[in-house]
């Protein structure tokens, strides 16, 4: 049975605490995507019911957004590329979780309720066949939550920013003098720039697609009109939120 939970409200207050959160990314990453899931799960209820929906988590990874998933009464399935991922924080992968690439989705067509994916689209070399996977799957009158990092705000370049304002091979050639290794998201292999104007365009020309909600994710609600400013939206976005309903 799902948990309940307070109606999400996306306050100044809020934006402070998933930013104060964020600098604890690699220090204390329990800490910072165990509240990051919650705060994700809550915002994904108020858009689609949870309970005992079919969940594919896309890039879960070692699982923080399919636990809470699995909380509030759905039945969450995480397809991550990486094994090592996905074993990171348990020694075993999470529950139910699938081995399969985020660009040639392991799962049948209208297979699921909800298609989720957080800041993933920005680390595959082919983000709108990720993107467009994501609808496949998807049933119809089922819902799709896509957010990623977009490349010209300032956390664009993960932990080389903002160096990646002067090119991401740069931003790493500077990160690895600096820390002695190379940085875990690489500009080229593992780390690409994606933008909201492409984000944009790609929801709104799908046929088999509607748009529900485009937001940047962490900000207040009353920020959301920025995501119509061009240019603007791709510096103070930070993190895009695109909300789809399959037809």
């Amino acid at each position: 049975m799902e948990t309940p939970q307070a109606p999400f409200r996306a306050t100044l207050g809020r934006s402070i605490r998933l930013l104060g959160a964020f600098r604890k990314e690699q220090s204390d990453p329990d800490f910072f995507y165990g509240m990051l899931a919650r705060d994700t799960v809550a915002q994904l209820t108020s858009y689609t019911k949870l309970d005992g929906a079919l969940v594919a988590d896309i890039g879960g990874g070692p699982g923080y957004f399919t636990d809470v998933l699995r909380a509030v009464g759905a039945r969450p399935v995480c397809v991550d590329c990486d094994a090592g991922e996905m074993t990171a924080r348990q020694g075993a992968a999470p529950e139910g979780a699938v081995l399969g690439s985020a660009l040639d989705l392991p799962l049948a067509t209208g297979s699921v309720d909800v298609c989720f994916s957080s800041n993933v689209l920005e680390h595959v070399p082919d983000p709108w066949r990720m993107a467009d996977e994501m609808v496949r799957v998807t049933r119809p009158g089922g819902v799709v939550y896509l957010s990623f990092t977009n490349w010209l705000s300032p956390w664009g370049g993960h932990e080389t920013s903002p160096w990646h304002y002067l090119g991401g091979h740069r931003a790493a050639a500077r990160y690895t003098r600096a820390y002695g290794r190379p940085p875990k998201n690489v500009y080229g292999s593992s780390l690409y720039p994606v933008s909201v104007g492409a984000a944009l365009r790609w929801a709104r020309r799908r046929p088999d697609a509607t748009v529900l909600d485009a937001l940047p994710r962490y900000h207040p609600r009353w920020a959301t009109p920025v995501i119509h400013v061009p240019a603007l939206r791709e510096i103070v976005s930070w993190n895009l939120l695109l909300i789809l309903r399959r037809h």
